[in-house]
């Protein structure tokens, strides 16, 4: 049945696709969600009905085999996807080239990643949670590259599941015009099927994997349901869309083409999102979701991409838009690297021209070119080799010298444009690491540049006082799963130190400075005076930055100091006076100063800089900020007080609660400080039924009775204790 159900629908779709350019029939998407939510689940169920693979495999299945794009040997453990996985199917005629992303916030920077190269997503909610903190985030990113997006209900055979309560909570803290297009047969374990409301026909999943889409008339008992949320489908498209809107109030007939265009492009425009539903774990509902991602979501040409185009002097640039055209000269874009027995492996999404094995690539950072001589699609982690590749689509490329985020360009300096680059978020937590024997180390630090290559927040650093080695990055579990992969893939074992929370010093006043180095050492002298104001910068919430500005009027100071000033202010703010954590959101004001004719120079302006910042910033009333995390808890309801008591006891802020079922559903803002070993209270007082999530939110000052304590510990740290 499914394969009779499978060709009709084929030839259905237009028979002009044959003719039509590659670009056209592509669909560059990415499941996005909170954690657990079933991505991975969803995404093993999109190859399987695609006909990439013949067997599903489940996440910590039985059969130890893990799901295909969780393939390394971490994921399948732990059950959770560490790093995206690009895959390609076919579906109607189509091309899909989807990309499964993590669920949990230490591993934002592949969400990050993917959604910049893709034109659209599914955003999958709980049935039975509904939006969720990780949703949020996901949310905001998917706005900030604007991509369209539809949305999939998912676990409707979980008891509680209630998609129109989901749907609710999508409008309500996602702030989205959403409808449903489709709704549910059943729920909880009666849930067997779906009416979809465009088409006004039931579809249910039978066979031995749901693989059998059978298609019947509406079962009597659902009708007058169908007709009420088609009513409401219809009534919010309409008020976005006056062609709707007319047809609808002069009482008109609607068809299903009219309904599909409207929801197309008001998708692609960014005003209306279908909600699609099922259960990816039950093999429900799939497949008309991988309807919806062709009939809704856009190609490549269907979305703007925008670079900029570089002048040959390289001191001027123009905002350009890229066009999926064959002719015009190769653009990639490098999002992500892996690096593997046969070398780096760089992922690149192609926004114009075409490449083909044996071209030669120019990278716009390194400024060198090389060849391409191997070129591959990717299915999770396994290769198949391709000989060329064109606008709109994503590849895979061995041997290219580059850096996450680089722009590569067709043969040579002759066309200079650069692709708008991602956001990439600050880390929030340190930890020390070092190898447990001495001959380990040229490994360990293979494996540092290794992981620093591949994830553009990890970051390592050395403490100059004590000489450790730093690692900082999103959270705890993300540096404790780069700890195991060295112990796994470079044999080393590593002794991690106590988590840290990466603090910031900023000002709270304006404070104006006139600061005079003078020293005589014998030989030539020292002499420097430096005159102006530091001000805090103001910037938007989690935002972090320094300003230093040239104010000097004639020639007080010449040129060659005044950059030995600024030099000094970028190297003074790197850490601290307070607790030696970086300086952010200060406005450095240079307006004069005096020199000696023998005893000024680049390093006495240098010196006497960083004397002025360290003297003035005591004076303008400094503060020390801390990591704030939106965190959200679920407890059995009996549990909800010791639940909020502990949360006060951590200094958290209770921003909503909520009962949904028999649990109770907290959302606080609490100091990540405060966290640590929350996982094993939680558990303590819930008998292991709780569970919490967190994501970084902002940075917020440090109430004043915490203040000496951190200081405390960073003097002891300095004096080698």
């Amino acid at each position: 049945m499914n394969n009779i159900f499978r060709f009709r629908s084929f030839m259905r779709t237009p028979m002009f696709w044959f003719s039509q350019p590659i670009h056209k029939l592509i669909r560059n998407i990415g499941v996005s969600a909170h954690i657990d939510s079933g991505k991975t689940t969803f995404s093993e169920r999109v190859l399987y009905y695609g006909g990439r693979i013949h067997e599903i495999h489940e996440v910590k299945g039985a059969d130890s085999a893990g799901a295909t794009m969780d393939f390394m040997e971490l994921e399948k453990e732990k059950g959770i996807t560490i790093q995206s996985a690009a895959t390609h199917l076919k579906w109607k005629g189509h091309q899909v080239n989807l990309i499964d992303t993590p669920g949990h916030v230490d591993f934002t920077i592949e969400v990050e990643r993917a959604l910049r190269v893709l034109d659209g997503g599914v955003l999958l909610i709980c049935g039975v949670a509904g939006v969720q903190p990780q949703t949020l985030t996901v949310h905001k990113q998917m706005s900030r590259y604007k991509v369209p997006r539809i949305i999939f209900i998912n676990k409707l055979d979980r008891m509680g599941a209630n998609p129109w309560s989901a749907i609710q909570s999508i409008r309500k803290r996602l702030s989205l015009t959403v409808a449903a297009v489709q709704i549910p047969i059943g729920s909880d374990q009666t849930f067997n099927g779906l009416v979809d409301l465009i088409k006004m026909k039931a579809y249910y999943f039978e066979g031995l994997k749901g693989e059998d889409v059978k298609e019947t008339e509406i079962p009597e008992r659902y009708l007058e349901e169908a007709k009420e949320k088609r009513q409401e489908l219809i009534e919010t498209l309409g008020s976005i869309d006056p062609e709707i809107e007319d047809l609808y109030l002069n009482e008109q007939p609607i068809s299903e083409d009219k309904l599909k265009q409207s929801i197309r492009k008001n998708c692609q425009d960014h005003k209306f999102y279908p909600v699609f539903m099922g259960s990816a774990y039950k093999n429900k509902g799939v497949q008309l979701a991988l309807d919806g991602v062709v009939d809704y979501l856009p190609a490549p040409e269907e979305k703007k991409n925008y670079g900029f185009q570089i002048s040959l002097d390289q001191k001027e640039e123009k905002k350009i838009e890229f066009k999926t055209d064959t002719k015009l000269p190769f653009v990639g874009y490098a999002f992500k690297l892996e690096e593997n027995k046969f070398g780096q492996l760089t992922y690149v999404r192609v926004y114009q021209g075409k490449l083909k094995k044996g071209d030669y690539v120019y990278n716009m950072k390194t400024k060198k070119r090389v060849k391409v001589a191997r070129m591959a699609k990717m299915h999770a982690n396994q290769m198949e080799e391709i000989n060329d590749v064109e606008a709109g689509d994503i590849f895979a490329v061995f041997g290219v010298d580059c850096s996450s985020g680089d722009t590569l360009v067709y043969g040579d300096m002759s066309y200079q444009v650069l692709c708008s680059s991602m956001f990439v978020p600050q880390p929030v937590m340190s930890l020390s690491i070092k190898p447990t024997k001495k001959e380990f180390s040229a490994r360990f630090q293979k494996a540092l540049s290794k992981f620093q290559r591949e994830d553009p927040t990890f970051n390592v650093d050395m403490d100059k006082e004590s000489e450790e080695i730093i690692i900082s990055g999103m959270g705890e579990l993300h540096l404790q799963i780069y700890a195991e992969r060295m112990r796994r893939e470079f044999e080393i074992d590593v002794q991690l130190g106590q988590p840290t929370v990466n603090y910031r010093e900023t000002i709270t006043q304006k404070q104006q400075f006139d600061y005079l180095h003078k020293k005589q050492t014998g030989g030539a002298g020292q002499y420097a005076k430096v005159i102006g104001y530091m001000e805090p910068l103001q910037l938007e919430e989690g935002q972090f930055s320094n300003q230093f500005e040239n104010h000097v009027i004639g020639t007080s100071i010449p040129n060659e100091y005044i950059t030995a000033v600024e030099k000094g202010f970028y190297e003074s703010v790197d850490k601290g006076p307070l607790t030696g954590y970086p300086v952010v959101n200060v406005r450095f004001v240079l307006e004069g100063g005096e020199t000696h004719v023998v005893d000024s120079s680049s390093n006495a302006f240098m010196t006497a800089t960083k004397y002025a910042f360290a003297q003035t910033f005591r004076q303008a009333v400094p503060e020390i900020l801390e990591p704030v995390m939106a965190v959200e808890i679920m407890v059995p309801a009996p549990s909800y007080q010791q639940c909020m008591v502990g949360i006060a006891k951590r200094r958290g802020s209770v921003t909503n609660t909520e009962s949904r079922g028999d649990m109770f559903v907290l959302n606080a803002d609490v100091p990540l400080s405060q966290m640590f070993g929350y996982a094993t209270e939680l558990r303590g007082f819930t008998s292991g039924q709780g569970e919490f999530s967190l994501e970084y939110k902002r940075h917020d000052p440090v109430p004043p009775n915490e203040i000496e304590t951190i200081i405390a510990k960073f003097k002891k740290q300095k004096r080698g204790q």
